[in-house]
């Protein structure tokens, strides 16, 4: 009932910038969270940022706090994930999510997904 896809990843130099995308269809939700999370190789899956839908509120892991930020589009069906000052350990895939509730720091917390977006960044 509800999609999410991401883009934007790639190849990066340390110290350049990658604006992640997840467009969001189906069904639509007037209040929800939308949350990025992470997982490289080897790695548990991490969290790492968040945003309310409708209040526009932001949580961040302290790793990418100050480096990455979150947003919304204006048409309300788009997230962003701007993320500046890489560093090889943000090498991971990206993945974007969805919830009903209104907070949510845990993979648990979210009950869609999207497939995923891969961000490497060489030094």
């Amino acid at each position: 009932q509800v999609q999410l896809v991401e883009s934007g990843g790639g190849l990066v130099q340390a110290g350049g910038s990658l604006r992640l995308s997840c467009a969001v269809s189906g069904r639509t939700f007037t209040t929800y969270t939308m949350g990025w999370f992470r997982q490289a190789p080897g790695k548990e899956r991490e969290f790492v940022a968040s945003i309310s839908w409708s209040g526009g509120r932001r949580y961040y892991a302290d790793s990418v706090k100050g480096r990455f930020t979150i947003s919304r589009g204006n048409a309300k069906n788009t997230g962003y994930l701007q993320m500046n000052s890489l560093k090889p350990e943000d090498t991971a895939l990206y993945s974007c999510a969805v919830t009903s509730s209104v907070y949510g720091t845990e993979p648990y917390d979210y009950n869609y997904w999207g497939q995923g977006t891969q961000v490497t960044v060489s030094s």
